[in-house]
This record gives C-alpha cells, structure tokens and sequence, in this order.
C-alpha cells in the first residue's frame, strides 16, 4: 500500500509540474503575440524624429522595458501603451486588436491618422482611450460603445465626421468624454443621459445642431460641460470650466 501512494504522489507531482510547463509555455506565446502586435505598430509609424521607437522597441529587449509599455505583474501581459507627444506619424494596425489585456491607450499629441480598425473593438478590458490631437478621419465608429469598462475616451482635435454615434451612450462607466474641435455634425443623443458616471463632457468646435436634450440633467456628476462653438438651438455657453482636462 505504501508503495502505490508513493507511486501516485510521484504521479501528482509530475502532472502538476506539466501544468506548471504549460502556463510557461502559454504565457511565452502570449507574451509573443503582444510582442508582434506592437511592432506591428512600429512597423506602421513612418516618422520617428526622435528615434524612441527605432531604437529602443527591439527584440533583443523584454517588451515590458520598451519606452511607452507597461506589463501587469499578475499574467506579465501589456497592459498599457502611453506614447504621448513623441511627434509620431503613423497609423494603428489592426495587430493592436490582439492586446487582449491591455487596459490604457494613448496616442496623445501626435500626427497618427487614418481610420480606427474595428480589431480595436476586441481591447474588452481598455479602461483609457486617449487618441485627442492627432489626425484620425472617418466616422466615429459604432463599435466604441463596446468598451464596457471604459472611463475615459479621448477623440478631440481630430478629423472626424459624421454624427455622434448612439452607442456611445452605453458607456455607464465613462467618466471623461472629449468630442471637440472634430466636424462632428447631427444632434446631441437624446441617450446622453445614460452616461450616469460622466463629470466632464465637451464637443465644442464642431457642427452639432438641434436642441440640448433634457437628459442632460441626469448627469448629476458633471462638473464640466463645453457646448460652444456649434449650431445649437438657442445656443450658449455651456462650458462650466476653461482648459484641456
């Protein structure tokens, strides 16, 4: 009897060191598939005056030591990418899609353009959507109200056109919403009300027409609302606080 426990306690530790090899092995190939998205990226910026990318994001280095990348200590998966004002010129490739853990996005303050690929859509975890003063184009895609757990989205001094999109009212966790200095046109969501969490909203600068929907009063958490600068009925100022916050 001694012997077939000593046997099945042999058999327990190698079953548990295979499993512990297994999620070594995984997290190697998942480490990997963050690796080639973001050089991805990097293979899709075509000016770098700085060199801080060309220089430093290399294979020869740990993703998680590249300037702009931070890892999570839990699952050392990317969770944030932050290359704000770096005077880059680029696109975003839909490789970024693949970034299933990553929580913060920002491209503030530089000239990346083009359209948002809908892979963006599968970043389920992105709390941070910085992308304000750049050049993107196209429509606000209908797509952003996925971002369930999103807090703040950054999409002003851009290029984009056409009408705020309605889903972005299913963003109950967003606390921060910039849609100004766009050419952004239509009306103000009646939904805009659903924002229950929202303390700073702005989308001065573009074309929005129509009335201020009375929804707006739901949003007992504002502390800062901008409105100027467009073809609303009636039209004041509604900014209740000056500045990029």
């Amino acid at each position: 009897m001694e012997k077939i426990n000593s046997f099945l306690v042999i058999v327990i530790l190698c079953f548990m060191c295979f499993l512990k090899c297994l999620d070594e092995i995984r997290a190697i190939s998942d480490i990997n598939t963050d690796g080639d998205a973001l050089l991805a990226l990097k293979a899709h910026i075509i000016n770098d005056p700085k060199n801080l990318l060309s220089s430093n994001w290399s294979k020869d280095t740990s993703i998680c030591n590249w300037i702009g990348i931070t890892c999570g200590i839990r699952h050392h998966r990317v969770r944030g990418i932050r290359l704000t004002n770096m005077s880059l010129t680029g696109t975003i490739p839909p490789q970024i899609g693949n970034l299933s853990f990553l929580v913060n996005f920002s491209l503030l303050n530089n000239s990346f353009h083009g359209f948002l690929p809908i892979e963006l859509s599968n970043l389920h975890r992105l709390k941070f959507l910085k992308l304000g003063f750049n050049f993107f184009n196209g429509v606000i895609p209908s797509w952003i109200g996925s971002f369930s757990q999103l807090q703040y989205l950054s999409l002003d001094f851009n290029k984009f056109k056409g009408g705020i999109p309605l889903q972005i009212c299913n963003l109950t966790n967003l606390r921060r919403l910039y849609l100004g200095s766009n050419n952004l046109e239509g009306e103000i969501p009646k939904s805009i009300g659903n924002l229950i969490n929202l303390e700073i909203l702005s989308i001065r600068r573009n074309f929005i027409g129509g009335k201020i929907p009375l929804s707006i009063g739901n949003l007992t958490k504002l502390r800062a609302i901008d409105f100027d600068e467009n073809k609303l009925a009636g039209e004041r100022d509604y900014r209740r606080h000056s500045g990029y916050l």
